[in-house]
């Protein structure tokens, strides 16, 4: 079967939720459509992933070294923003102490495609970042994933 590929960059969509009332952790189409979407402000981002940190399981019988699964873990997240010379809507929106969500619509906003992730997030910490290069003002926010996220959830239906 022949993998229809595609580039994350210009399909990708990325929101920032306030609030969620299920405890799934899965928005309704209503939240997100008050949610905050910041897709185009992204300039990089890091993390958003999540991983397992395995366990070592040597015994005396074997000169092999097992593993088995163990605690899952989301890695260090961050986005680097483009700062806007004018507004700072993104600034207040994810500033530090900030809670909330980040729902990542990794195929675009398509309705029941299974392509969701919600990482449950508190901002620890907003910077802005200087260089005497020539390139665009950015700031970098970097989240705690504060409770395992969903991953692969369906796109709600639109209304």
């Amino acid at each position: 079967m022949p993998v229809k590929k595609y580039m994350r960059r210009g399909t990708s969509k990325f929101f920032f939720l306030p609030t969620i009332a299920a405890t799934t952790m899965i928005p309704t189409r209503a939240e997100i459509t008050s949610g905050t979407e910041f897709s185009e402000f992204i300039a990089a981002m890091d993390g958003w992933t999540v991983s397992n940190n395995e366990i070592e399981t040597p015994n005396m019988a074997d000169t092999y070294d097992g593993t088995i699964p163990g605690s899952d873990k989301a890695e260090s997240s961050s986005f680097t923003f483009y700062e806007d010379e004018e507004e700072s809507e993104v600034e207040e929106l994810l500033a530090k102490g900030t809670v909330g969500y980040i729902a990542i619509f990794r195929k675009g906003d398509v309705p029941t495609n299974k392509s969701m992730d919600i990482f449950p997030i508190r901002v620890a910490s907003q910077s802005p970042q200087y260089t005497a290069d020539n390139e665009a003002a950015k700031f970098m926010v970097t989240c705690s994933i504060t409770s395992r996220p969903v991953q692969g959830a369906a796109v709600p239906a639109a209304t």
